[in-house]
């Protein structure tokens, strides 16, 4: 296969997905849909469709081939890693009021719609199954995580772990996560009606999700030069990534889990962030440039990320 071949099937695996965000632009711009609509469908997807297909696709699962212990470790060591590597970095350039800020935009990534959407694209059932149990783990390190480093900067706010506890708890993808694990694991077989039924609302799931990514977007916003948000910006989708999947080839990672580990590392700063900051009084307008630049950056840094694992041969 030779260079042009293989970077036209890498444009396969991203260009579906982020075709979706840029569609949630254009139709936010013509006025086809509005804040009420990616409102409601942003509530649809998070607690109800996506769910629904990471408990699908647990179902699905070969527990022996989705349960992998050891990339399930690698990626929370990971996590924690980016996390520290971030906050060691934010200390000696980062103003103290918007470190907080920087570190979370840096190491939160969008991994349960843009991560899974590309390991579904690059995997299909293996990346669907094998993501999910990564989703449901990174959902509980993100939150709280998050949670501890906005308290630390942020003058009159201190870190509540009970509330901490309570929204991971009530977190419906977690839940998703938990109710799959004993069908899987016990090969509890469902009518085919409701399989059937299942697959036709999860299947609304990535593109309803993507499409809302991009109406979100506030692309006049990256106008206002921001270097924290910049900074963040390469940190999450550039430093991060290579830095922690050179780090799983070394350690003995490759084909689908060093892709799987890939794609969730190179993920955009989740929509989330933007939330968690506002509602604990923090710079949200710093957090939104960090959400949009990352977003846009996406499509570039992860076309050429994979397009570079599979000319290494890593994937």
């Amino acid at each position: 296969m030779n260079l042009l071949e293989l970077f036209a099937r890498t444009l396969d695996i991203t260009l579906p997905v982020f075709t979706m965000v840029f569609l949630g632009i254009g139709l936010k711009r013509l006025g086809w849909i509005d804040r009420t609509f990616v409102s409601t469908a942003s509530a649809l997807v998070f607690k109800a469709t996506l769910p629904t297909l990471i408990f699908l696709s647990l179902v699905k699962a070969d527990l022996s081939v989705a349960l992998d212990i050891p990339l399930m470790l690698f990626f929370a060591a990971a996590t924690l890693g980016q996390f520290f590597i971030s906050w060691l970095w934010a200390c000696f350039r980062i103003p103290y009021a918007e470190r907080g800020i920087y570190i979370q935009g840096a190491f939160r990534g969008n991994c349960g719609v843009v991560g899974l959407a590309l390991a579904a694209g690059m995997y299909g059932n293996y990346g669907l199954s094998a993501g999910s149990l990564l989703v449901g783990l990174v959902i509980v390190m993100y939150n709280a995580l998050s949670v501890w480093i906005l308290a630390t900067y942020q003058p009159g706010q201190a870190t509540d772990w009970r509330s901490i506890l309570k929204n991971i708890a009530m977190n419906p993808l977690i839940i998703s996560v938990l109710v799959a694990l004993p069908f899987t694991a016990f090969s509890i077989s469902l009518p085919r009606w409701v399989m059937t039924s299942g697959d036709y609302f999860a299947s609304l799931t990535l593109p309803l999700a993507l499409i809302c990514i991009g109406a979100t977007l506030s692309v006049s916003s990256i106008r206002d030069k921001s270097e924290v948000a910049l900074g963040s910006s390469v940190m999450k989708m550039v430093v991060l990534p290579v830095i922690s999947t050179a780090a799983a080839w070394v350690l003995g990672f490759k084909g689908e889990q060093l892709g799987l580990l890939f794609l969730f590392f190179a993920s955009p700063t989740a929509a989330a962030s933007f939330v968690m900051v506002k509602a604990m009084g923090g710079n949200a307008a710093l957090a939104a440039n960090i959400i949009a630049i990352t977003t846009l950056m996406a499509s570039i840094s992860i076309t050429l990320g994979i397009f570079a694992l599979r000319l290494l041969g890593w994937v």
